[in-house]
């Protein structure tokens, strides 16, 4: 996955993608929000798999 596309899918999902990106901590990217898990060279897919545990209620046209 690029990072667009997971820009992509974020904002499908979220109603305010950027301060999502900016403010969300999760635990499953190693408490970083997705803003640094992308500074800290993580791979897109990976930060995206974090996202979908992180929301277990997402409904599954959005994984």
């Amino acid at each position: 996955m690029r990072i667009t596309e997971l820009r992509s899918r974020i904002s499908d999902y979220f109603s305010d993608p950027a301060t999502y990106s900016k403010d969300t901590v999760h635990s499953e990217l190693g408490g970083r929000t997705v803003e640094q898990a992308l500074e800290d060279g993580l791979e897109p897919g990976d930060i995206w798999k974090g996202i979908v545990a992180h929301n277990p209620a997402m409904p599954a046209k959005f994984r």
